[in-house]
């Protein structure tokens, strides 16, 4: 009975590799900042390793207002060029008719 798993029924789902919680570092990131001031008190955090991913590669990099205001504007802009250019040809506005 089950779900499927039992019986090999994958269902498209493989093992996840995940990477080795090693590569990232707490160095360099402003993690370590924050580790250094818990240190001070004499408390360190376990987990800061787990949030460095977003310190580093194209996780680094800052996201500007603009980026995110204008993220999708290109396709979304296309997107009503197309459904306006649709409905004018398949709804074409009358021509010399009153408004009701």
């Amino acid at each position: 009975m089950g779900h499927g798993h039992e019986h090999g029924a994958g269902h498209g789902h493989g093992k996840m590799e995940l990477p080795d919680y090693k590569m990232w570092k707490v160095e360099g990131t402003p993690l370590e900042v924050v580790q250094q001031r818990l240190a001070r008190r004499g408390l360190r955090d376990p987990w800061a390793r787990n949030e460095a991913w977003r310190f580093m590669g194209k996780y680094a990099k800052s996201v500007t207002f603009s980026e995110v205001l204008f993220r999708g504007f290109k396709w979304g802009f296309a997107a009503f060029v197309v459904a306006l250019g649709v409905e004018y040809v398949l709804f074409p506005p009358k021509k010399g008719g009153a408004h009701h």
